[in-house]
């Protein structure tokens, strides 16, 4: 297994920062102090934040890729699939009630930010519309397919936002439990 290299370092330390704290209000001192770099390394591998969150982007798009593909791999039906996505939210709820959800809170703030790198941020949104779609092809609902996966997109956004403001371990799980039962019922609709 080969070592990380000081610019995946950086990377995954901007990564949590920017999720923990913010892209706004996290600066080079920040990132480098983590990593435990001085200023002059990391502007070697850095010449400006945004360069800084074009790899992170590109770091969740390629995680969140590996994700779905182990989802694919690991569960035999579509149905099975989905549930992988919707649990997704206990799985990471302690991360999520201290700060949302690691997509939707950057691309809110880059949107609020004005930001050129938005519409690249919402490209993990994107990869979860198009597999959440697919999956939703394969149960058989043709028409709705990508109605479905906005919904459940929009659904899991919204309890994410939720989970962070009110800290309610059992809102969570009472609305993944809602979700499936959900997901149940979209199941049984005849193709």
């Amino acid at each position: 297994m080969s070592r990380k290299s000081t610019r995946d370092h950086i990377v995954e330390s901007a990564d949590q920062l920017f999720y923990q704290q913010g892209f706004d209000h996290t600066s080079f001192a920040d990132i480098a102090s983590v990593v435990k770099i001085s200023r002059g390394n990391f502007y070697y591998h850095f010449k400006s934040k945004d360069e800084i969150l074009d790899a992170v982007i590109n770091l969740r798009i390629a995680d969140t890729t590996k994700m779905l593909g182990l989802w694919d791999e690991k569960s035999a039906t579509p149905a099975d699939r989905i549930r992988s996505f919707i649990d997704i939210l206990v799985t990471n709820r302690a991360d999520i009630k201290q700060y949302g959800c690691p997509v939707g809170t950057l691309v809110s703030e880059l949107a609020k930010l004005d930001h050129v790198a938005k519409a690249d941020a919402s490209k993990v949104f994107s990869l979860f519309r198009g597999w959440l779609r697919r999956q939703f092809l394969q149960l058989g609902c043709r028409e709705d397919a990508d109605a479905l996966a906005m919904h459940l997109l929009a659904r899991s956004q919204g309890v994410a936002t939720m989970v962070a403001a009110f800290q309610d371990d059992a809102f969570i799980h009472s609305e993944v439990k809602q979700m499936n039962d959900w997901l149940d019922k979209v199941s049984k609709v005849p193709a």
